[in-house]
């Protein structure tokens, strides 16, 4: 699968925000001398003798490094400017060039885009523009995760061929490395657009690897990358702010020396100089972004003589009458089991369960397909209640459960357009779904094993939803030559191909033992956080988009929290306590497939 992409006007105007506030600059670049390595000028040599592609725009004998030309416009110029542009936008009016307060150089701009709407595309486009139109070249996109840096870099490469079309050419990026200092000296060396990737841990954490951006290298005949990088007066591009807004990562940013700096995302802590605002109800209102429903779970009172029941939803049929999806406890051979049946009104639970005596004189009756109501004893049910012993274990059964239905709903729907459903667990502690043993073998945890036992369950409800002829075509042709020869896509051997043990999977942080970590505990490394877990859903977003990846169901701890979102996530479940979770934290999970 490759993925396409198209101009979209919103996007385009916040680029033009960023240009245009800069009105009145002349283009141009400045040049510091540079004093080169023997490796690099060594490439060089090789470069203007044809050995390699590494190309040069000077004489390799000269010591020139690029930054970019200083802001020749006024203080009150630029303000005006921003000014005029907040009007234009319909956003409050800035009185001065606001800033943090331990910022000593540079200005803030602010885009706000609601997750979803392409924020990553819309700044990549901003550095084309900045480029063509003021001559500047050196930027630093900081991020405050590795797996948001990760997923920065993927977009460059799935951009690059849109944007070599449009502009000419393309932008190479690199992701900051402390043992790699001649990419510094590349950056700082190149004419061209120049872009660093940088996750805040590389800057600004205690371990030793975060150091040596401020320590003399020998390798590195004995310089400071960061002076080398504080010299091209880079543009910084903060991806996600409200992340790294702490004083001293703050702080730490003006040693990059920056010429300006912009901040993208949906969910400021502070707005400095906001210049364009693209916010969930414009998003939605554009149609840039899904609809959401809340699909709820509530435990209704109880005088405690009423067996557990769950209403799972109302089927209507035409010309019959409605049957109510219940899920009940009932005794087996092996003890209390609960059990999903349909039942119809009247249904006798206390004969179905067998004659458990908290089910005596419990009929379901009043089953509304219009209200999506029963009524148990005399208890008014909706879709999503339950009453009865409904413990933590059960209530996340049910919750996993929902998902699944909803995802294969929506599958079923979708499928035959080959659009791929994915759906997204975030959990409270990551031993819920992954875990080791005593004997160091990893095993699942509670949600994994109730999850696939909750699939293999559903899976069959929609396999008999199909019409007979398409489901005699599925048991007549190959798989493989179906998918080729007949559209729509096999659906049915689609479910039944997927085992439920390969079509879930999680994304978590690795420590050095190889074991699954909470992904907020740091390391003091730049690459502390989860690299290693991301090659999939960060790395080959194209891969896990096709119908031929099995992953269709992730589950995250808190790594995919912001900074990535994906178009097919339909359906999101919070199996974790979210009451003392902050408003912003609640939106960025729920963006993940707002998109």
């Amino acid at each position: 699968m490759k993925l396409q992409f198209k101009e979209q006007q919103f996007q385009v105007d916040a680029v033009k925000a960023i240009t245009d506030s800069f009105l009145g600059q002349e283009k141009g670049s400045g040049h510091f001398t540079l004093e080169r390595s023997k490796e690099l000028m060594q490439k060089a040599k090789q470069a203007a003798a044809g050995i390699n592609t590494l190309q040069f725009t000077e004489e390799v004998d000269e010591n020139i490094g690029y930054r970019n030309k200083l802001l020749k416009i006024t203080d009150n110029q630029l303000l005006q400017n921003i000014q005029k542009v907040q009007q234009q936008n319909d956003i409050r009016e800035s009185e001065i060039l606001e800033k943090p307060t331990v910022q000593k150089k540079g200005i803030n701009l602010t885009i706000e885009m609601e997750t979803g709407t392409g924020k990553t595309y819309t700044y990549i486009r901003t550095m084309y523009e900045l480029h063509a139109q003021y001559g500047w070249s050196k930027f630093i996109i900081i991020v405050p995760s590795v797996a948001i840096r990760e997923g920065v870099y993927k977009s460059f490469e799935v951009t690059e061929t849109h944007f070599q079309e449009k502009y000419g050419h393309k932008i190479k990026p690199f992701i900051y490395n402390s043992s790699k200092p001649t990419d510094i000296e590349n950056f700082a060396s190149d004419s061209r657009i120049s872009v660093m990737i940088i996750n805040t841990q590389a800057f600004n954490a205690r371990g030793k690897d975060a150091r040596r951006i401020y320590a003399e290298i020998d390798s590195f005949q004995s310089r400071r990358p960061i002076d080398i990088i504080a010299q091209t007066n880079p543009i910084l591009i903060i991806d996600e702010p409200q992340s790294v807004d702490g004083v001293k990562t703050l702080a730490s940013m003006q040693d990059f020396n920056p010429l300006f700096t912009i901040r993208y995302s949906a969910t400021h802590k502070e707005d400095y100089n906001k210049v364009y605002r693209l916010d969930a109800i414009d998003a939605y209102s554009k149609k840039l972004v899904k609809k959401i429903h809340v699909k709820g779970i509530n435990l209704k009172g109880s005088t405690g003589t009423t067996g557990y029941v769950y209403l799972e939803q109302i089927e209507t049929k035409t010309g019959k009458a409605p049957v109510a999806i219940i899920e009940y406890e009932k005794r087996s051979g092996s003890g209390v089991k609960r059990y999903r049946h349909r039942l119809e009104e009247g249904a006798n639970l206390f004969e179905l369960s067998g004659e458990m005596p908290q089910y005596k004189n419990c009929l379901i009756t009043d089953i509304n397909g219009a209200s999506n109501t029963i009524s148990v004893n005399g208890i008014s049910l909706q879709a999503g209640d339950a009453v009865g012993d409904l413990d933590e274990k059960a209530f996340r059964r049910i919750q996993i459960r929902e998902t699944i239905l909803s995802h294969l709903q929506k599958e079923k729907e979708l499928y035959n357009k080959d659009i791929k459903v994915l759906s997204l667990f975030f959990i409270d502690t990551v031993d819920k779904y992954r875990k080791y043993d005593e004997n160091g073998e990893q095993v699942l945890g509670e949600y994994a094993q109730i999850f696939e036992e909750e699939y293999n369950k559903l899976k069959n409800d929609f396999l008999d939803l199909f019409q007979q002829d398409y489901n005699d075509y599925l048991k007549d042709t190959d798989p493989g030559t179906a998918r080729k020869a007949y559209f729509p896509s096999a659906y049915a051997e689609f479910l039944d191909r997927d085992k439920a043990d390969e079509i879930h999977n999680g994304y978590f942080s690795i420590d050095k033992k190889k074991k699954f970590i909470d992904p907020s505990v740091k390391r003091g490394s730049e690459d502390s956080d989860d690299i290693s877990a991301y090659d999939l859903i960060m790395k080959d977003k194209e891969r896990l988009l096709s119908l031929e990846e099995p992953t269709r169901f992730i589950f995250s701890h808190s790594a995919l929290k912001e900074g990535w979102d994906n178009p097919n996530v339909f359906q999101i479940c919070a199996l974790k306590h979210t009451e003392t979770a902050s408003k912003n934290r609640r939106r960025q999970e729920v963006g993940r497939g707002m998109c």
